[in-house]
């Protein structure tokens, strides 16, 4: 099954706002936090630990701009899609040349 790349792009972004909500919600973390802190219990830890390296890549590059303490709240959300899309859009055009290459 081939996606097009709108829908490709759309299916990165609902994942990416589903790992960030999970994360904020489900195992207790700051949007800021990239690894598991001590205060969280103990699957928690481990949930937070297994999933760093996905939040390194996705959430990583755009914390940094958000030095403000309290950004409003659509800025966060803005600057993720953004960075997302760009994201998806390259993973979808080195896919897709690899499948065309295959």
């Amino acid at each position: 099954m081939r996606l097009t790349r709108k829908k490709f792009v759309l299916l990165f972004l609902a994942g990416g706002y589903g790992l960030h909500f999970a994360c904020k919600f489900l195992l207790d973390q700051s949007p800021d936090a990239l690894w598991a802190s001590p205060d969280q219990e103990a699957w928690q830890r481990h949930v937070s630990t297994i999933l760093s390296p996905i939040k390194v890549v996705l959430m990583g590059p755009v914390n940094w701009l958000l030095q403000d303490p309290d950004p409003p709240p659509p800025f966060r959300m803005i600057l993720f899609a953004a960075y997302w899309s760009l994201l998806a859009l390259g993973i979808h055009y080195l896919l897709s040349r690899r499948r065309a290459g295959a």
